[in-house]
């Protein structure tokens, strides 16, 4: 079955991306911090992807990325199949949380007041311990989707990445400072559509409506 984009291609030097957030994993839910580490969803999240499938069948993308962290592939492996080609992209990455990764926040504030103070009121120059930077992360993701708006000039392409990747989308797009506190959702496998090239556009951000009817019966039969 062949559907159409919701958007028009772009003409010249753009790409259109539809940017998917990964499904739940539990410690999404515990409010842990995930960081790079390798995390699975939980059935919650395979749902949420299943959701997706089925509101993206159809539409012709050019390419499949995905960050190469477990959560990521785990979520587009469900949302394409196994066969499809899919291409795990380190720049797609969520932000390196060093020294706070894997534990709750406050858990984080107990190992290190001082550090977990800047981290929480978002500085963009304060680097945890190992970890990176959020003006860092900022920049990265940047590279990255110039990277692959040249790779794809006029073409439909699907990404599969993480919350703090769709936060610097959007400061990207909107301009909008790295210590601003975030007062837009990104929610577990919302689809947001984005222009990015010479011209950044948002088209639509944290769609939410194919989630509305979970796929119980898919994830019992998996």
């Amino acid at each position: 079955m062949k559907r159409t984009l919701p958007f028009p291609l772009p003409d010249g030097d753009d790409a259109l991306f539809c940017l998917v957030r990964h499904g739940e994993t539990d410690w999404n839910r515990e409010k842990r911090i995930q960081g790079h580490l390798d995390v699975p969803l939980n059935d919650t999240g395979r749902r949420q992807a299943l959701a997706v499938r089925r509101a993206l069948v159809g539409i012709p993308f050019a390419a499949h990325y995905a960050s190469d962290l477990a959560r990521t592939l785990e979520t587009a492996r469900l949302i394409l199949g196994a066969d499809a080609p899919l291409q795990p992209h380190p720049g797609l990455r969520e932000r390196h949380c060093g020294h706070f990764q894997g534990l709750l926040p406050e858990e984080a504030e107990r190992l290190d007041p001082h550090g977990y103070a800047r981290y929480a009121s978002r500085d963009p120059h304060y680097r945890p311990v190992g970890g990176e930077a959020l003006s860092e992360t900022f920049a990265r993701i940047g590279r990255t989707l110039d990277e692959l708006a040249r790779a794809h000039r006029g073409e439909a392409v699907l990404i599969v990445t993480h919350g703090g990747v769709l936060d610097a989308v959007r400061r990207h797009v909107e301009g909008l400072p790295l210590e601003r506190k975030r007062d837009f959702p990104i929610p577990n496998c919302g689809l947001s559509w984005v222009r990015w090239g010479r011209t950044r556009e948002l088209l639509a951000w944290a769609e939410t409506s194919h989630l509305e009817a979970p796929a119980r019966d898919e994830i019992a039969a998996m």
